[in-house]
């Protein structure tokens, strides 16, 4: 599972503070990170990740406990177990869908199996974007681009899946075939999904929800 415990974050020169004293997310569960823009609901998604490192407390991703680690290790630990959707998507537009997806398995310690190509292309097609395997990401639309991110964060099987926005920029389709892939593959995987959202229409799917307003304060 994933808890934090008594976890304590400033910017410098900010008086941006959040203090989170206790959030757990069970293995199987999915939780929403609500609040408007401007929040601190990235900057939360990003202590949970160990992208930031908070000024006291502990955030744990199974035994695994973040602040014990050094940059290397949090960077090794990420691309092996660690599955994220940027809110900017942080794809490569001069490498094309396929390689931009493939990039955690081209930088983790394991090789996919012959056999998971398989899985990589349904992966694709049931996001919509198998069509655009060969093109450059920087010829995608915003929403082909998001869809590309999702992949990219699912392809290596993480146990922990964090989410910026993810359905963003998809219309009410596209985003039904998001939402509905994320949540049938953490409970498929005996993971653990962190969604930021302001979207109000998503909370029905959440068993659990935090508003991030009330960790924070200015």
């Amino acid at each position: 599972m994933i808890s934090i415990t008594d976890l304590s974050f400033a910017y410098p020169g900010s008086s941006f503070r959040l203090q989170v004293e206790s959030l757990t997310v069970a293995v199987g569960q999915s939780l929403a990170l609500l609040g408007p823009s401007g929040v601190g609901k990235t900057t939360l998604l990003r202590l949970m990740t160990g992208l930031l490192e908070p000024n006291s407390g502990e955030v744990k991703l199974g035994a695994v406990s973040l602040s014990r680690l050094n940059e290397t290790d949090r960077r090794a630990f990420r691309l092996s177990e660690v599955g994220l959707v940027f809110q900017d998507f942080a794809l490569l537009d001069y490498l094309t869908v396929e390689e931009n997806i493939l990039l955690p398995q081209r930088f983790g310690k394991e090789p996919l199996p012959p056999a998971a190509s398989q899985a990589i292309r349904g992966l694709a097609e049931r996001l919509e974007i198998d069509k655009h395997w060969r093109k450059l990401a920087g010829q995608l639309s915003q929403g082909e681009r998001q869809r590309v991110a999702i992949a990219r964060a699912l392809i290596h099987r993480p146990r922990y899946l964090f989410a910026d926005e993810p359905t963003a920029s998809l219309d009410a389709v596209r985003r039904e075939v998001v939402m509905n892939l994320l949540q049938d593959y953490i409970q498929e995987n005996e993971a653990c999904l962190i969604m930021v959202t302001h979207d109000t229409e998503l909370i029905s799917r959440f068993p659990v929800h935090a508003k991030v307003e009330d960790f924070t304060s200015r």
